[in-house]
């Protein structure tokens, strides 16, 4: 089955990247043959089992992964199925904790790995903070993501970059504020306490909800200043998960399932 779906993904490979147009520069039939991704937690599929417990999976990334045994199809292994020249050149930049102040440095390091691909999914913690008043001002925001760009852009002139929307964090609270286990987690550990603290209201969630929209807005606003960045559409925003797609380590990142969902979702916004 998993092979029968990359060998489908082949032609729509093609026709993402171009496949019959004049080849960019150290790419195989206008397909890249390196990626990397830019993140945080994440994109390190950290926390998607208990048998993953407190660390980062990144074989199992909705952008970089290449976990064989997994449900998870990442952008990674789309292009592999098209072009074998990728093999291994699958750089994952991300760190967990990462805030878009990081963004910058992990720019750097994609363009010293002289990749043509990039991924970028940050935010997260930007916005989930020990408290409201400590979120990132959208005017530094907008700063550290546009010196991200300028690197990339700088550096890899011809790569193409796909950044995706943070998702909706409030979804989280629909889903668990209920949850007995998932209160103790929040608590206990301090999870995005910006959103998911029991002793918010209802006008401080939203409050939060509101800056997730303005930083999905910053995205879009300064990807489209560059010729080579595609942004989600807000399809990562949109995307309503559901429990199936939560870690039940942490009740906060994504499950092995909510991974393959990213990639699924990402993927499709991304040509």
């Amino acid at each position: 089955m998993r092979l029968g779906r990359l060998v489908a993904l082949f032609a729509l490979v093609l026709v993402v990247f171009g496949f019959g147009a004049t080849p960019a520069s150290g790419r195989t039939n206008g397909l890249p043959d390196s990626m990397a991704a830019i993140g945080d937690s994440i994109t390190t599929a950290a926390n998607t089992s208990f048998f993953d417990l407190g660390g980062s999976n990144p074989e199992h990334s909705w952008s970089t992964g290449d976990g064989s045994a997994d449900a998870v199809v990442s952008h990674y292994e789309r292009l592999l199925a098209a072009n074998p020249n990728i093999a291994s050149r699958n750089f994952n930049d991300a760190a967990p904790g990462a805030k878009m102040a990081d963004a910058p440095a992990q720019a750097q390091q994609a363009v010293s790995q002289g990749v043509e691909y990039v991924t970028f999914l940050m935010g997260g913690n930007d916005l989930c903070t020990s408290s409201k008043q400590t979120m990132t001002s959208v005017r530094d925001f907008t700063a550290q993501f546009r010196a991200a760009m300028d690197v990339l852009a700088t550096g890899r002139p011809g790569a193409d970059v796909f950044v995706a929307s943070i998702p909706d964090i409030r979804r989280l609270w629909e889903l668990y504020h209920s949850d007995f286990r998932a209160q103790w987690v929040w608590g206990t550990f301090h999870v995005c306490q910006s959103m998911l603290s029991s002793g918010n209201t209802d006008a401080d969630r939203d409050f939060v909800r509101r800056r997730n929209i303005a930083f999905n807005t910053v995205l879009r606003d300064v990807c489209a200043e560059y010729a080579h960045c595609r942004f989600d559409g807000g399809a990562t925003f949109n995307y309503r998960f559901t429990r199936d797609d939560v870690s039940q380590v942490d009740f906060f990142h994504p499950s092995t399932t909510g991974q393959a969902h990213i990639a699924d979702v990402t993927w499709a916004a991304s040509h």
